[in-house]
């Protein structure tokens, strides 16, 4: 079995967050957790050549990437191709997804993957793609490589695929036809007696859940508040100092407008591409409205306009990533004493 193996920067040995920028290259044979599949898929198995790109680098390139390491596995003639496992980190999962499912749908090649139900590449690509539950660190790479190992052999090999529970994937939300024991509203009205009851069931849905936001109080007088500017359009200063990607952020930037009537084109940039960004670059009031509440300001509308604006790219980015992004964002303005917050998007 002809195996790629795609890494990042860090399980390939290279470095960590200080290498994140490391555009991609190819190494001959296994490396890191490379050594281990080779063991576990067995069947002769062997990794001709492991893949290693910065996961800013394949963030921000994500097209070249792909493209890059499409044409690497179309010139190996590879049987399998495998990414990870990625744990909880965020941009080496959502690059990883990327990859795996652009050479599985133009390739024809099987591909497998492991990530840990929190990283965002799990909800981007659940449905394309089995992927296996990694939990959320390394400690548990034996156990994850074990599982993609043994599910890849059966795609390599075009053998049945067991239900998520038996081979260890994420649910992809596919419905088969089985034989069962019991009708479907008597499996229900078991589950609905274990709820009442306390007792562990398991549904057969896949559930969206949501965390409940209470309302917060009106704010009572604005002439005295502190207004705070939020933009999930990706406005950032020339440069992307922060290195926001353009899509599945995890982080966000705070930059500072004191003193500042209103954006200048030739100041910003947009790290987003959801949308036509060309007029949020030709005037980025019309994204972050420091002129309007300027004005305002001096009309004693509103106490003051913050200091900073912040921003992030909301593109292709699942809840599980942007919540806790969210409360971070919460958390830092709340500190700063903002009454009230404008939150702008596309």
């Amino acid at each position: 079995m002809r195996v790629i193996h795609y890494l990042n920067q860090f399980f390939g040995g290279l470095g960590g967050e200080e290498q994140a920028g490391l555009p991609l290259e190819a190494r001959a044979g296994a490396l890191g957790p490379g050594r281990l599949l080779e063991q576990v898929l067995g069947h002769d198995a062997q990794v001709l050549t492991t893949l290693i790109c910065g996961d800013n680098y394949a963030a921000e390139h994500l097209e070249q990437v792909t493209a890059e390491i499409q044409a690497k596995v179309k010139e190996i003639g590879a049987d399998l191709f495998v990414a990870g496992p990625c744990f909880e980190a965020g941009r080496y999962g959502v690059a990883a997804g990327a990859f795996c499912s652009a050479i599985q749908a133009k390739l024809g090649i099987p591909v497998i993957t492991g990530m840990a139900l929190e990283n965002p590449g799990v909800d981007l690509y659940r449905q394309d793609l089995h992927i296996i539950d990694s939990g959320p660190n390394a400690a548990q790479m034996r156990d994850a490589l074990t599982k993609m190992a043994r599910l890849a052999v059966k795609l390599v090999q075009k053998e049945p695929i067991g239900s998520p529970a038996e081979e260890g994937y994420f649910p992809r939300g596919i419905l088969h036809d089985e034989f069962v024991e019991k009708t479907a509203a008597e499996r229900l009205i078991d589950m609905a007696l274990a709820k009442a009851a306390g007792r562990p069931f398991e549904s057969e849905l896949m559930v969206t859940t949501f965390e409940p936001v209470a309302a917060p109080p009106p704010v009572r007088d604005l002439s005295k508040a502190t207004i705070a500017i939020v933009t999930d359009g990706g406005l950032v200063p020339k440069g992307n100092p922060d290195k926001i990607p353009f899509r599945a952020a995890t982080n966000f930037g705070s930059y500072n407008i004191a003193g500042v009537r209103d954006l200048q084109g030739q100041d910003y940039e947009v790290s987003h591409r959801g949308y036509d960004t060309r007029y949020v670059e030709e005037d980025p009031n019309r994204l972050v409205p420091v002129d309007v509440l300027r004005e305002m300001e001096k009309a004693g509308l509103i106490g003051k306009l913050h200091d900073q604006f912040l921003s992030t790219s909301g593109l292709a980015n699942p809840f599980s990533n942007t919540r806790p992004m969210g409360k971070r964002i919460a958390e830092q303005l709340k500190e700063a004493g903002i009454d009230a917050v404008i939150l702008t998007s596309t």
